[in-house]
């Protein structure tokens, strides 16, 4: 499956998601939508770094060749406490990071905690890979990375 998008340069997108969280007080670089995610992602602008736990991409499905760092573990999601440490040895902290999770929340916590150790360049994907819960609870139908229609595998 290949996603046809038309491409901002990715500078652009970039500096619209710098100057929104500057307007808005985030403590990191900036949200990006999905679709300007995967433009950054696949042209080779940015690395995408999916934060969900193993069990969320082996049962859920994942992104083709993104690198993984889980911001929480298990069921549970008890917090990686090597998370920055593990994102640093896998990125760098001045690479163009794109952070990934279900719904964008937690993607965000892991976005903050990076720019905080020194990450120059960590942005948030927005509605994540599942999307927010729409009145039946359920994800997907709303919005996030397989909403629209954006490549990804499932095991």
């Amino acid at each position: 499956m290949t996603a046809v998008l038309e491409q901002r340069p990715a500078h652009a997108v970039l500096e619209t998601a710098r100057e929104k969280a500057a307007t808005t007080g985030l403590a990191y670089a900036g949200g990006v939508a999905p679709r300007d995610a995967w433009a950054l992602f696949s042209s080779g602008n940015a690395l995408l770094v999916d934060v969900r736990t193993a069990e969320e991409r082996k049962f859920v499905g994942y992104v083709p060749d993104t690198v993984h760092v889980p911001w929480a573990t298990g069921t549970s999601l008890t917090r990686n406490p090597r998370f920055v440490r593990e994102l640093e040895a896998k990125t760098g902290k001045d690479a163009v990071v794109l952070l990934l999770c279900r719904s964008g929340n937690r993607s965000a916590l892991a976005a903050e905690a990076a720019a905080k150790a020194g990450f120059t360049q960590v942005y948030n994907v927005l509605e994540g890979f599942e999307g927010d819960l729409n009145d039946g609870q359920h994800r997907g139908a709303l919005n996030g990375w397989r909403f629209h229609d954006l490549p990804w595998v499932q095991d």
